[in-house]
């Protein structure tokens, strides 16, 4: 049986098969789920999305599973041991933003809002489905993904410009992006338009 057709930008290693194939562009509803992708896409600037899910699960040891509460109270001694950690990218900036992330998601949730709320509402709640033929069609940032960079970086997130924001919302589904010739945007377009 032949190999289906998969967006452009995917390499041969099994995991970024399977992620492309069964993760990429999947609508995520989940809290503490948006927190990690949202974590991992700060961690991807200047260097590439292949290299931070190699590292993937390193980071989901490193970082007590993506836990909000946890990572909020992260003092200076875990900070050392971090950038100690060969399993993460030791980068004091980006593991502060990760830090500075948890203590915003704790302050948004305190004032009654819950995360994945706030994030989809640069959607009006729902996925775009994007009809890309070609990868090099595909924007870097969008209007939405603007607004959401502004209104996370009013309320105390980093690393997260519109790129990174944009990068971030084709990731957990709040756009499919998936070009119209991989056979995941039929798929991702079917989950849009019925989530259950």
């Amino acid at each position: 049986m032949p190999e289906p057709t998969r967006c452009g930008w995917v390499n041969e290693d099994p995991l970024y098969i399977v992620y492309h194939d069964e993760e990429w562009g999947v609508p995520v509803r989940d809290d503490r789920r948006l927190f990690e992708m949202l974590v991992l896409e700060g961690a991807q600037a200047g260097l590439s999305w292949y290299t931070i899910l190699k590292k993937r699960e390193s980071y989901r040891r490193a970082f007590d599973g993506f836990d909000p509460e946890r990572v909020a109270r992260y003092d200076e001694q875990k900070i050392a041991a971090l950038l100690q950690d060969p399993g993460i990218v030791r980068n004091r900036l980006k593991v502060n933003a990760a830090i500075g992330n948890a203590r915003a998601w704790l302050d948004l949730r305190e004032s009654g809002v819950r995360f994945s709320d706030f994030l989809w509402n640069f959607t009006s709640g729902e996925p775009v489905v994007n009809e890309w033929s070609r990868l090099k069609d595909i924007p870097a940032a969008t209007p939405a993904s603007e607004a959401m960079s502004k209104a996370l970086k009013k309320l105390g997130f980093r690393f997260v410009g519109p790129t990174i924001c944009y990068a971030f919302m084709q990731a957990v589904g709040m756009v499919n992006d998936h070009t119209t010739t991989c056979f995941r945007w039929k798929e991702c377009k079917a989950l849009a338009e019925d989530p259950r």
